[in-house]
């Protein structure tokens, strides 16, 4: 009696990997159309048919992923930058079989109820997004062996763990020349958490930008990423440095915080104060005046992490880090 078709002997028709075949098996979007026409071809002659449940029981595979976030269930509801991680992840999903779990682990209590929850065997691997930089998640996924992408740099180098970031300092560089180039002179800015890698990169390349044009970049006000928080921050920069006449903030959010401050001061945009946002969320090209900010690619972002854990838990090597590009998106506020 004829053998039945394995992964392996699809592999050896198609001439590629068995973890290629895994992937075209699994709907993975890091397949070529070449390789993935050459893989159902040799899977149509060889008449293989894939088992999932079989499959699943032998690689102790659940067909789940966790999305965990690190942060308030109210930061999570209206920060758009996590909610198009959210759905952009979801999205890339479609059609691979595989589910999506959310998680919102906020304190150390929790982190470990999380811990204890993947080590069981509930999630085939784990994205974290909005990572703080006491969090001990990263490493202790590592050390259970379980496959892991970050959103964002770590703030401390974890052997072994794959991420995708966008070029923060890169970024805020932009935003802060493009305020030098209209000519503001008493520039600040409200840079985000200072726990967080996106926070300290923003404010890292604000200030590379101001020392580059022999400026200094002493007027800093610190905000969490919400509106409230850059309404605030701006309140208090209007106190400390009333000559302000131009804002870089680390975030949209933060941004339309701060119009919101100089509305009430009296001050208008961009006449008196020009300000320069970061995110690029859809809310920007709404506000009073449209916001000029730095467009980071969020879908981009989401997709290459959900693809990065997707190969991994095929089998394929952990990926050497991915930093995305960013861009000035220009508009009315600067």
């Amino acid at each position: 009696m004829t053998a039945k078709p394995t992964l392996d002997t699809v592999a050896a028709e198609a001439g590629v990997s068995r973890a290629t075949v895994s992937r075209v098996i699994n709907g993975s979007p890091r397949v070529s159309p070449e390789v993935k026409v050459a893989v159902e071809s040799a899977i149509a002659a060889l008449g293989y048919v894939p088992n999932r449940a079989a499959r699943s029981l032998a690689m102790r595979r659940t067909d789940s992923i966790a999305l965990v976030m690190r942060e308030p269930d109210a930061t999570v509801l209206n920060d758009p930058y996590l909610g198009n991680i959210i759905i952009a992840t979801s999205q890339t999903l479609i059609g691979t079989g595989v589910q999506l779990v959310l998680v919102n682990a906020q304190n150390t209590a929790e982190h470990a109820q999380l811990a204890d929850y993947v080590r069981s065997g509930h999630v085939d691997g784990v994205l974290l997004a909005s990572m703080h930089d006491d969090d001990p998640l990263p490493r202790v996924l590592l050390e259970a062996g379980i496959p892991t992408v970050v959103g964002g740099r770590p703030a401390h180098p974890v052997p072994g763990l794959s991420y995708v970031d966008v070029d923060n300092v890169g970024g805020a560089q932009l935003a802060a020349e493009r305020l030098l180039s209209s000519g503001r002179r008493r520039i600040a800015t409200i840079a985000g958490p200072p726990d967080m890698t996106a926070g300290i990169d923003r404010l890292t390349g604000y200030r590379q930008a101001l020392a580059a044009a022999n400026r200094k970049a002493d007027r800093v006000a610190y905000g969490d990423f919400t509106r409230e928080s850059g309404q605030q921050a701006m309140a208090t920069l209007l106190d400390r440095h009333p000559d302000v006449d131009g804002v870089f903030a680390a975030n949209d959010l933060m941004a339309i915080g701060a119009l919101r401050a100089l509305r009430d001061a009296g001050r208008r945009v961009p006449d008196d104060v020009a300000v320069v946002g970061y995110d690029d969320i859809e809310m920007a090209r709404h506000t009073e005046p449209p916001l000029t900010t730095i467009h980071q690619p969020i879908v981009d972002q989401a997709r290459t992490m959900t693809e990065l854990l997707l190969t991994q838990i095929g089998g394929d090597p952990v990926a050497d880090p991915v930093v995305l590009p960013t861009e000035l998106v220009e508009r009315e506020s600067a």
